[in-house]
């Protein structure tokens, strides 16, 4: 028997769990797209009910894939898409939204959001947030690679307020944001979502985290979205186009950290000292 999931409150009351499911690079691949369906599908069995996804991952080929994942369960799964910079004037995040739905085969996202700082004005972008809302095409939004700066600009902004998440690169290799983002986000209810939480693989590989894993019997991967696990406010997208190892991701939420694994990941992986610059990929 599985742990439960453990879950995570957003602003608006709506409950996810801290283990979801990324989509970056899916679509680019023909002879992949089944095996990465498979996956997605078999995530939402084991509860990992939040996608990932974007207008920019394969040009709405990832977008697209999810749609398959989620025919006749939309019911299942929490949508997450993204706006490009480029495209997120007013008028240009509508337009850029109705696109996603029709790519997803979806008549609402459950969160949308800004993939990074443009040149459009915030105040633009978040009009045009509040205005899907009002009609029903989203349920909610937030932005993604966003800083304290950032964060505290779109907080004046009118409505800025109601940022329901920020999406950001965070995991063991990679602690800046524990100095000050995901205090002041977690200050705010407002959820941390760790995108590339295993560093895009180089975690898999590293001899400390290996050796850390043996004593727990489980894979480095495993643990790295344990640790992330222990981190309130956070939620973790792995991704990957394996139905195998979306169920060794979910056998991840089974392992249990203590204080002392806790200070020994801290040793090989030490947390920050100082505010360092917002990482991105």
């Amino acid at each position: 028997m599985h742990d439960p999931i453990p879950t995570i409150t957003f602003p608006d009351g709506r409950k996810v769990p801290v283990l979801g499911q990324g989509t970056w690079r899916m679509g680019e691949n023909r002879a992949g797209a089944a095996d990465e369906v498979r996956s997605l599908q078999a995530g939402l069995d084991l509860g990992m009910t939040l996608i990932d996804t974007a207008e920019m991952y394969g040009d709405g080929a990832a977008e697209r894939i999810v749609g398959e994942a989620i025919k006749g369960r939309r019911g299942d799964a929490f949508l997450v898409s993204k706006v490009l910079p480029s495209n997120a004037s007013r008028t240009g995040t509508l337009a850029a939204c109705e696109r996603s739905l029709r790519n997803i085969g979806t008549d609402c996202l459950d969160l949308y959001l800004l993939h990074w700082r443009g040149g459009h004005p915030l105040t633009e972008t978040v009009a045009a947030f509040e205005e899907l809302k009002q009609a029903g095409k989203i349920r909610t939004w937030g932005v993604s690679n966003f800083d304290v700066d950032d964060m505290e600009e779109l907080a004046a902004v009118p409505d800025g307020g109601n940022v329901a998440a920020n999406q950001v690169l965070y995991n063991l290799a990679r602690r800046g944001v524990e100095f000050d983002l995901l205090p002041w986000c977690r200050g705010r209810g407002v959820p941390i979502m760790a995108y590339s939480p295993l560093d895009e693989g180089r975690l898999l590989n590293d001899a400390d985290l290996i050796h850390i894993a043996k004593a727990h019997q489980a894979t480095p991967a495993q643990v790295a979205l344990a640790f992330l696990k222990t981190r309130s406010g956070v939620i973790s997208i792995p991704k990957t186009g394996s139905a195998g190892r979306a169920r060794e991701n979910r056998d991840a939420m089974d392992i249990h950290l203590t204080a002392e694994n806790l200070a020994e990941l801290d040793r090989h992986f030490p947390p920050p000292k100082r505010k360092t610059r917002l990482e991105v990929i």
